[in-house]
């Protein structure tokens, strides 16, 4: 099986989950190596600060991955003006197998001209930003255009993991992997997308979207 270079790209105050769903489900595809990237190499802080991810290779040392994958989180919004993750961005999604994003990752992507015309998603408290980047927005968990994948809010991570893992190598290792990490939810509530969470949880979200988005 052909090998593979995924490379994760992490940035302070990430969402941790946007960047470790997708790795718990790709770094277990055979022949994958999943490397988390940043500007520069060593720890970033998590969103809420009491977690560290830590960057093993600098952009300029994993310029050309076979898949890209970028998380959300409040950092987001400091990755909005062009500058070297852009330029990265940019030129490693043209040899990408697949260039995806979690949350509000799909933002950066957005602001780096990478979604332009193409149907995507996002946190849904985010969507009406893709469209303001030329991004078509599309409120599904899992959404495929092209080489490009994105996925919705946080959790939706490990369901793109799992659509990659069987396009890249097939749904039957896609299903074992799945199983191997026992993803089987059950949440207690129904509460986890605005068409069925009760409406104080919307109204409350919407209220604090700044600070839910932005972690300020």
């Amino acid at each position: 099986m052909k090998a593979m270079d995924i490379a994760v790209l992490v940035y302070p105050r990430l969402t941790v989950l946007d960047a470790v769903g997708p790795y718990e489900v790709l770094s277990r595809i055979p022949g994958a190596t999943v490397t988390f990237v940043a500007e520069t190499k060593g720890a970033v802080r998590s969103d809420v600060g009491s977690l560290g991810l830590v960057a093993d290779a600098s952009l300029d040392e994993l310029s050309g991955p076979d898949i890209v994958v970028v998380p959300g989180g409040p950092g987001q919004t400091d990755l909005m003006d062009d500058g070297p993750v852009h330029e990265w961005l940019r030129s490693a999604h043209e040899t990408t197998t697949w260039t995806t994003s979690v949350c509000t990752g799909s933002l950066i992507l957005a602001a780096a001209g990478i979604l332009d015309g193409v149907r995507a998603t996002s946190h849904w408290l985010a969507m009406d930003q893709l469209e303001r980047y030329g991004a078509i927005p599309v409120s599904e968990r899992v959404v495929e255009d092209g080489e490009v994948m994105t996925a919705a809010g946080v959790s939706s991570g490990i369901d793109m993991g799992l659509t990659l893992a069987a396009r890249l190598v097939g749904p039957e290792i896609a299903q074992t992997i799945q199983l191997g990490i026992e993803y089987d939810p059950q949440p207690p509530f129904d509460a986890g997308s605005p068409g069925t969470a009760p409406d104080f949880a919307i109204e409350f979200l919407r209220s604090q979207s700044r600070f839910v988005l932005e972690g300020r």
